[in-house]
């Protein structure tokens, strides 16, 4: 059995769905929108290319090393993508990645509370040991993201993966740890709160 098993999160300013083909159109015109995928340090599909992107994405959770979803707005348009990825069954740690949105939710509620529901999920529904995190060490935007949640940062790989540009990327790890999560909860509740 694999784990952990697809589910659907819902919140208030989004919901966590598994992620099918049916999404392929709005991610396309997610992805679009402020050319995403122009941007060197992280990978968002082109357009054209979000279809094969999911199929990619449902291809490594066949093979239990992924979970994927899309980022759902209460009017059940999908504008963005995470997962659970680099899923460790054996020791229960997933890492949180491969996260992208729409221009205009970036920097919103949205990637809050999504984070919100996929670390409550993991922490007190599936029991993991870690959440991680990774991102390209120049991605300032991502790192400052991560380092909100609370997040602690293990160290840097460096050299770790060969972008399709053919430059090497370093790679920021960051994790969270059960005995951290009440704070981390705690500090996600009271940024959604303060906004509300």
């Amino acid at each position: 059995m694999s784990w952990p098993l697809p589910v659907t999160l819902t919140g208030t300013h989004a919901t966590l769905a598994p992620l099918s083909r049916m999404h392929a159109a709005n991610l396309a015109e997610a992805a679009a929108e402020g050319d995403l995928w122009k941007l060197w340090y992280t990978s968002v599909p082109k357009p054209e290319t979000v279809p094969a992107e999911i199929d990619r994405r449902l291809g490594l959770q066949e093979q239990g090393s992924m979970l994927a979803f899309a980022v759902l707005t209460p009017s059940g348009k999908a504008v963005g993508m995470t997962t659970y990825m680099n899923i460790d069954a054996a020791n229960k740690r997933v890492e949180i990645g491969s996260t992208w949105y729409r221009k205009a939710v970036q920097r919103t509620l949205v990637n809050t509370e999504c984070k919100r529901m996929l670390l409550a999920h993991a922490f007190e529904e599936v029991d993991c040991i870690a959440v991680e995190f990774r991102t390209h060490v120049m991605n300032r935007q991502s790192r400052a993201a991560i380092e909100r949640l609370g997040a602690k940062l293990d160290g840097i790989l460096r050299s770790h993966q060969r972008l399709a540009d053919g430059s090497l990327r370093d790679t920021a790890v960051y994790s969270i740890l059960p005995h951290e999560w009440p704070a981390v909860r705690a500090g996600l509740d009271f940024k959604l709160a303060a906004d509300r």
